[in-house]
């Protein structure tokens, strides 16, 4: 198993010409959208359908109008819908269907549609990464780090190393290798590495910072989101 990365949503864009057919595709949006899914999936919702625009999430909402709108525009909830980003907001009783829709996360897990399989990544499911990585181990691994806007995140390249680091003694290309080392830096101090980054400074300084505690814990959860035919659901590992 040969592990990559991809830092930057320009690279992200590029994914849809790309053979991913033996490849398995890791999505880390930690602050905040990949926290919330698995959040939801892990306290009860059934399936969680990611939208690439908020035209693409109302369209869908006419097909399945029994589900709730999610999703955020510039850190907030989207005017009219029913939830935001906030992981404590799926954390009791989520609906059983979600269609969401974020800046970088959603755009990210879209993209990777062509590959063999798709998984939404946090540190809040990480050992549940590993041990159905381990299970079912892929051709190739790709690290895909949402980002920020345009440009690469800290954390998600941080979460990224921390799953590289967990998968020992396999052969990683020169951008994973600078995810394990991001990881390396902060080691075991999630909190700091999140608090450390853009996003997660703006969240703080919106009063946020809950948010910011509950998305850098660890292995909290033991399932993977796994998206097919569009529709992100649950696997307990």
């Amino acid at each position: 198993m040969k592990i990559d990365a991809l830092l930057s949503p320009a690279e992200i864009q590029t994914l849809p010409r790309r053979d991913l057919a033996e490849t398995t595709c890791v999505v880390f949006d930690i602050l905040r959208a990949t926290s919330s899914i698995i959040t939801a999936l892990a306290n009860g919702a059934r399936e969680i359908f990611p939208a690439a625009t908020i035209e693409e999430a109302l369209a869908l909402r006419i097909k399945w109008p029994d589900a709730a709108l999610g999703g955020e525009r510039h850190g907030d909830k989207i005017e009219g819908f029913d939830l935001g980003n906030s992981p404590a907001e799926y954390a009791q009783n989520p609906p059983a269907r979600i269609i969401t829709t974020t800046t970088n996360g959603t755009v990210a897990l879209r993209a990777c549609q062509g590959a063999r399989e798709v998984l939404a990544g946090a540190l809040l499911n990480m050992g549940a990464l590993v041990r159905r990585v381990n299970a079912q181990p892929p051709r190739e691994l790709l690290l895909v780090c949402a980002g920020t806007y345009m440009d690469a995140a800290l954390e998600d390249a941080y979460a990224a190393g921390m799953l590289c680091a967990l998968l020992a003694d396999q052969p990683r290309t020169e951008k994973a290798a600078i995810c394990k080392t991001v990881y390396r830096q902060y080691q075991n101090d999630s909190r700091g590495a999140l608090e450390d980054s853009l996003n997660g400074q703006v969240l703080v300084r919106n009063r946020r910072r809950e948010d910011v505690r509950w998305c850098a814990r660890e292995s909290v959860y033991d399932v993977v989101g796994i998206m097919k035919e569009g529709a992100i659901r649950r696997e307990d590992v």
